[in-house]
């Protein structure tokens, strides 16, 4: 008989928010696999339970090497707990790699559900919940987080991300730039706990307060493109989205492709609304042109 992993949702701040059969599973398994060790310390000192079974340590450091390890433990008939520091385990933190190993392996997978600060930023923001996509945390690198945002500044859906206090002003700066500095937002701070704070409004808005400073867990929801039809898109929206892609590194050949796509309009469309531009730009305020190539 081959064992079970469980994935255990884990308070995001308020730690009366531990779903009651937490407290069981920690007491129950052979093997608690804990994010931070000294974090877990913490929340069985909390809920008043002491593991039985052995604690080990499982973060991305170490996801790769102790991964071979627990399966083999699940293997042989282990019941093994997973557990991060906040909320559903391999959602943006460890246990995705887990997950797929046990399955590959035969292992039954289940989950004690809990709470979820993507779901919790979603239902606070005030924008549309019925379909989402969540897009973890943005890339640190200025040019790849421009890159990430690009290809998702036509999605209708509702978009959630994680970041880090220090660098939300410049997401949030990022987001204006690409997707409007008047598309809706919300900024989630330290949900569930005593300074909770969700912030709303557009994101250039959003920007400039957080260049005075942010603290603590940041979720943040951007509302989804609007629904424009290609005749809603004009020449010089057009230009500007390819020419935004090529300060980002693309040829032109594939930015207007790729511009084409997402506006729903033929390649020609998007190359003829360039030429002009450029065309535009070689002559001077009377018309003229500037000199000779």
């Amino acid at each position: 008989m081959t064992g079970i992993l469980v994935l255990a949702g884990t308070p995001i701040g308020d730690v009366r928010d531990a779903p009651p059969r937490l407290a069981e599973e920690l007491a129950g398994a052979d093997v608690v696999a804990a994010e931070d060790t000294r974090r877990l310390r913490r929340l069985t000192q909390a809920l008043g339970v002491a593991p039985a079974g052995r604690v080990v340590s499982y973060f991305e450091g170490n996801e790769s090497a102790r991964t071979p390890e627990l399966v083999e433990e699940l293997a042989g008939g282990a019941r093994v707990l997973l557990v991060t520091d906040a909320g559903m385990p391999s959602v943006s933190d460890p246990g995705y790699r887990l997950v797929a190993a046990a399955v590959e392996r035969g292992v039954r997978v289940t989950a004690v559900p809990g709470p979820s600060a993507v779901l919790t930023a979603l239902a606070l923001s005030g924008l549309p919940v019925d379909r989402f996509c969540f897009e973890g945390f943005l890339p640190r690198k200025a040019g790849e987080r421009l890159t990430r945002l690009r290809d998702v500044a036509e999605e209708r859906r509702t978009l959630v991300y994680f970041e880090s206090p220090h660098r939300v002003d410049d997401t949030l700066a990022a987001m204006a730039e690409v997707f409007g500095a008047d598309r809706r937002a919300a900024v989630c701070r330290e949900l569930t706990k005593t300074y909770e704070e969700v912030k709303r409004g557009g994101l250039g808005e959003l920007a400039a307060w957080a260049g005075e400073g942010v603290r603590g867990e940041i979720t943040v929801v951007v509302e989804g493109a609007p629904d424009r039809g290609p005749d809603e898109i004009g020449a010089e929206e057009l230009v500007r989205r390819v020419r935004t892609r090529e300060e980002a590194g693309e040829r032109r050949k594939e930015a207007i492709a790729a511009v084409a796509a997402q506006a729903g309009v033929p390649k020609r469309d998007v190359f003829d609304a360039v030429v002009a531009a450029k065309n535009a730009g070689a002559r001077g305020p009377e018309g003229d042109s500037k000199g000779s190539a």
